[in-house]
């Protein structure tokens, strides 16, 4: 009986571990900004999302074990997209996708709809313009019921982006209609690390809505002692997010 407990166990343990296939770890960069590292298990390929540290990108791949094979970046600005040039003279066969021209090193340029994988993971191209007229976000999917996007600087944890090349309108559109729709469960990993910030306004702006007293509170906590406060989700965000409550 023991020896069959056993194995039960271990058949289940064997199932988790064989199961698992998409791991996102943030990579701190500059002041507040985040790089990930997306890792498909399954194959040991992974891609970089806005590489803007060279030497941090290049560490946290080590630690990782896993094969770089290309680079997400979800528009031009520097502080998203600096160590692409750097990134393509190390290895030449890593793809840079993105969906602006003003990308240095991009090999494959995308548009909204776009399909790709790394590794097994699957990649759904959203293109999201207004911080930028290329901006694009990367939905991502494992096939296991995980699900996350890479907003950039569209959507932040409690906010959104500034409206550099495009309006209100464009930016309502983002976040409410093609970000919005996406399964409530998907976790969010923005650009940078501004949600303390962001959600001490959105208090301003709905001061007795619960869910942004609780979430600011939790925030402020993690930032003191040092911890991210990404990912969020889609439903979180629906519930503290002003600029996903105005419909």
């Amino acid at each position: 009986m023991y020896f069959a407990l056993l194995l039960a166990v271990t058949r289940k343990i064997s199932t988790t571990v064989v199961n698992r296939k998409m791991k996102v770890i943030p990579i701190p960069a500059l002041s507040d900004n985040y790089m990930y590292l997306l890792i498909d298990e399954k194959t040991n390929n992974a891609a970089i999302v806005d590489p803007v540290n060279l030497k941090g990108i290049n560490k946290a791949v080590k630690e990782a074990g896993v094969k770089l094979t290309s680079s997400l970046v979800t528009h031009h600005h520097w502080d998203h997209a600096g160590a692409t040039k750097e990134l393509s003279d190390e290895c030449h066969e890593l793809l840079i996708y993105g969906g602006d021209d003003r990308i240095i090193g991009i090999t494959n340029k995308v548009k909204d709809g776009d399909v790709f994988k790394i590794g097994e993971l699957d990649v759904k191209c959203l293109h999201t313009p207004c911080h930028t007229t290329g901006s694009i976000c990367y939905y991502v999917t494992d096939g296991n019921g995980d699900k996350v996007v890479f907003t950039g600087d569209t959507l932040f944890i409690g906010g959104c982006g500034r409206f550099f090349e495009g309006n209100a309108t464009d930016m309502d559109s983002a976040l409410n209609e093609k970000l919005g729709n996406l399964p409530n469960d998907t976790k969010i990993y923005c650009g940078h690390e501004y949600t303390v910030d962001n959600l001490k306004f959105a208090h301003s702006v709905e001061p007795k809505n619960d869910e942004i007293t609780k979430k600011l509170a939790w925030a402020e906590e993690r930032r003191k002692t040092g911890n991210y406060t990404v990912p969020s989700t889609i439903e979180e965000e629906k519930r503290f997010n002003p600029f996903m409550r105005v419909r």
